[in-house]
């Protein structure tokens, strides 16, 4: 059984999917692992440390993905300077695994199924107990969260935390942040580190304890739809629903100092909960740091991948913040990875069973198809717009 691990070339993609540390305990089950040459550089894991773990170091982009039995990445397959996408160079019968979009682009699905590719898309990992170890999506949106405090930390003209000094006293900054799943409560954690005041808001009233649980006070709007789909996600609300929503975080984004936002709806239009007349009542100097970028933005001011200065207001709209911090996040996708992999082999023996719920919920295409009636409606809806 032969994995190997390809080379990443989604520009600001700086990630590995398997670290040499994991890539040694798969060699000690007797697997064969490739890794393409230079795909650790970006993440600072060297070509020697991968020699060390016992993997083989592939220089050849062709030879390692029409060569293998389990292909793993980070991004998406790409488009190539030459023309080909990362999907042409892939024999029939092999098995990637990487987030896939499957919802937000199900096209890669048809290109898959097309060539006859089995593709587990990471995003669709679920939610359950089981699944915890392999839910990668998660393990990445805490340190998305994170890292969302240090930059509005470092944007933000003032401290996060209350001082007394010999020349006063300073209040500590007021941080609001929007959406309390796991990248919103490594927000709210971080923030509390460092001083702040921390109101929290989300459309689900279960996260309340949680929110609660680390110090932040938790803003609460009634309303009367179910807020909660399948998985614990967030769910798209109605337009009366979210124009309630927007009556209640009002208020709260104009007295705060900073907000981030992170509410995201899998497959759709990040919702739009901060308007420009919201920012436009937040005090000079104040931040805005929008996780929901790269699906067009929980702010109507935000601009993907860009800061902008609004009225006195900065806005930051980043771009795969995980990919900012690579080393840690190469190791918890690593692992994530890894508890996958304990399942797929058996014997050394891919083992794609569907009567398996995580194996069954992950899997988007196999044998020429596509399997999941999610990435079917999205690719329907999509050849219909």
């Amino acid at each position: 059984m032969r994995i190997a691990v390809a080379k990443e070339i989604e520009v600001c993609e700086r990630r590995v999917a398997l670290n040499p540390d994991t890539v040694g305990r798969l060699i000690k089950q007797g697997l064969e692992v490739w890794v393409e040459a230079g795909a650790g550089e970006r993440a600072f894991f060297s070509d020697a440390a991968y020699e060390a773990a016992g993997a083989k170091i592939v220089h050849h982009t062709d030879e390692l993905w029409g060569s293998t039995d389990i292909l793993l990445k980070v991004s998406p397959p790409q488009e190539r300077e030459d023309g080909r996408t990362e999907i042409d160079l892939m024999r029939e019968g092999t098995l990637l695994i990487s987030f896939l979009n499957p919802l937000g682009n199900p096209v890669v699905a048809q290109q898959l199924a097309n060539r006859k590719v089995s593709a587990l898309s990471m995003e669709l990992i679920p939610r359950t107990t089981r699944a915890q170890s392999m839910d990668a999506l998660s393990s990445q949106a805490s340190l998305a969260g994170y890292k969302s405090v240090l930059i509005a930390a470092a944007a933000l003209p003032k401290y996060f935390p209350m001082l007394t000094t010999a020349a006063g006293t300073i209040a500590p900054a007021k941080v609001f942040i929007i959406g309390a799943g796991v990248a919103g409560l490594q927000a709210i954690a971080t923030a509390r580190r460092l001083g702040a005041v921390v109101e929290a808001f989300d459309i689900r009233p279960a996260v309340k304890e949680e929110v609660q649980s680390l110090g932040a006070k938790f803003v609460e709007v009634k309303l009367e739809e179910e807020t909660t789909a399948a998985g614990g996600y967030a769910k798209e609300i109605s337009e009366a629903s979210k124009q309630r929503t927007q009556e209640v975080i009002a208020e709260h984004v104009k007295n705060s100092d900073v907000v981030i936002t992170t509410a995201q709806v899998p497959g759709k239009t990040a919702p739009l909960l901060v308007t420009a007349e919201m920012v436009a009542q937040m005090k000079p100097g104040s931040v805005v740091v929008d996780l929901a970028a790269e699906q067009g933005g929980n702010c109507a001011c935000t601009e993907p991948g860009k800061d902008i200065v609004w009225n006195g207001i900065t806005i930051i709209g980043p771009i795969n913040l995980p990919s900012s911090m690579p080393v840690h996040a190469s190791q918890l996708y690593s692992k994530n990875l890894t508890s996958l992999l304990q399942l797929l082999i058996k014997d050394k023996t891919l083992n794609l069973d569907f009567a398996d719920d995580i194996i069954n919920a992950a899997c988007i295409t196999h044998g020429g198809e596509i399997r999941n009636q999610r990435v079917k409606d999205a690719l329907q809806n999509a050849v219909l717009r």
